[in-house]
C-alpha cells in the first residue's frame, strides 16, 4: 500500500457540515494562538492607532485646515487601509503552518482537506472585526462622529469591509503559499500594499493630485471602498461605490481563490 493509499484510508471523504465544524475548530485554534503570541495582537492593534494619531495631528491641519475636518475625512479610509494589512496575517500564519509541517499532520487526520484553509480565513474575519471596531473607537475618542446614516450605516460599512476582506484574503493566501518564509509575506505588504493604499483617496482627495494621476486614483479599488465607507458612515453617495466595491471583491475572489486552492493542493 502506497503512502497516498494510507492517507486516503485514514482521511475519508468528509461531509460539508462536518467540514464546517472542523473549520470552526481550526479557526478557534488560530485565535487562541494570539493569547500565546500577544505580539500579533499588538501588530494589528497598536499600528493602526499610531497611524490615526500621527496622520490626524501631524498632517490634519495642513491638509484639511483643521484636525476635526481631516479626521472625519481620513478615518473611513484608514479603516480600509488597516483592513488590507490585517489580511496579511492570513498569509503569514499559513506560511508558518506549512513550513512547520502543521498541514502535513492535519492531512493524516479524518478532516476535510479544505478545513485548515477555511479555518484560517474564518479566524481572519474575527481579527478584522476587532480591528474595525478598534480604529472606529479610537476615532470617536478623538472626535469622529457618524453622519446621518448613523448606526445602520456604520454596520453596513463594517459588513462591506468584511466582505472585501474575505475576498482579499485569497491574495494573502496565495502569497503565503508561494513565499519562502513569513518575513517575505510581510515584505509583500510593504512593497505592494503601501503603494496601492497611498495612491488612493485614503489620505487626500483625488482632485488635489496631478490630472494624469486622478483617473488612476479614482479607479483604485481602495479608493472605491473608501468612498463607499464614507458614504455609509458620513452620508453621501452610496449605491455606486458600494456596488463597485462588491464587483471588485467578486473579481479578486474569482481570480485568486482558484489560484490559491490549486497552489494549496500542490503545496500540501
Amino acid at each position: 500500500m502506497t503512502d497516498s493509499d494510507r492517507t486516503e484510508a485514514v482521511a475519508p471523504r468528509v461531509g460539508i457540515a462536518q467540514g464546517v465544524r472542523q473549520s470552526m475548530t481550526l479557526a478557534w485554534r488560530t485565535l487562541v494562538q494570539v493569547r500565546h503570541n500577544p505580539y500579533e495582537l499588538s501588530d494589528f492593534s497598536i499600528q493602526p492607532i499610531m497611524f490615526v494619531l500621527l496622520f490626524t495631528y501631524v498632517f490634519g491641519g495642513a491638509i484639511a485646515g483643521s484636525v476635526d475636518a481631516y479626521l472625519t475625512f481620513m478615518l473611513p479610509g484608514m479603516i480600509v487601509m488597516n483592513m488590507l494589512f490585517v489580511t496579511l496575517y492570513v498569509g503569514q500564519g499559513l506560511n508558518t503552518d506549512v513550513n512547520k509541517g502543521v498541514f502535513d499532520r492535519l492531512r493524516s487526520l479524518p478532516i476535510a482537506r479544505w478545513a485548515p484553509l477555511a479555518g484560517r480565513i474564518a479566524a481572519d474575519q474575527v481579527k478584522q472585526a476587532w480591528s474595525i471596531v478598534l480604529v472606529l473607537a479610537v476615532g470617536m475618542i478623538l472626535g469622529f462622529r457618524l453622519g446621518s446614516p448613523g448606526i445602520p450605516g456604520m454596520i453596513g460599512a463594517g459588513a462591506l469591509l468584511l466582505v472585501f476582506a474575505l475576498a482579499f484574503s485569497w491574495v494573502a493566501v496565495l502569497v503565503g503559499l508561494l513565499a519562502k518564509d513569513a518575513e517575505r509575506v510581510q515584505i509583500f505588504g510593504f512593497t505592494t500594499l503601501f503603494p496601492v493604499t497611498f495612491v488612493s483617496n485614503v489620505f487626500v482627495r483625488s482632485d488635489t493630485m496631478p490630472d494624469w494621476l486622478q483617473p488612476v486614483v479614482d479607479a483604485n479599488p481602495v479608493s472605491v471602498l473608501a468612498d463607499a465607507c464614507r458614504g455609509l458612515m458620513l452620508g453621501g453617495a452610496v449605491a455606486d461605490p458600494v456596488w463597485k466595491s462588491l464587483a471588485w471583491a467578486a473579481a479578486i475572489a474569482a481570480v485568486f481563490a482558484p489560484l490559491s486552492v490549486r497552489t494549496f493542493k500542490r503545496k500540501v
